[in-house]
């Protein structure tokens, strides 16, 4: 029978990654490259995109720290640490 702590780190390892692969793709705008739009009337389009993109990649990166982190590691090397 699977640990369930780390069937939830598998999970979500593998979230983090598919995520993190979204965003790869993601980060090649070549869609706004040639797009004169101002966001607010003074921000090119593909600025307030990357602007938006690096705050979704804040956020990513939180919620991977939160849920796949992988504690059971951290956890063990401490105990392991107490025993020297």
């Amino acid at each position: 029978m699977a640990n369930p702590t780390t069937s939830r780190y598998r999970r979500s390892s593998i979230f983090v990654t598919i995520a993190v692969l979204v965003l790869l793709v993601l980060h090649q705008d070549i869609w706004f490259w040639h797009d004169a739009t101002l966001v607010f009337g003074f921000i090119p389009i593909g600025l307030a995109y990357h602007a938006l993109y690096s705050i979704l990649a804040a956020c990513l990166w939180a919620v991977a720290i939160h849920t796949a982190w992988p504690s059971h590691l951290e956890a063990f090397a401490e105990s392991e640490e107490d025993n020297l």
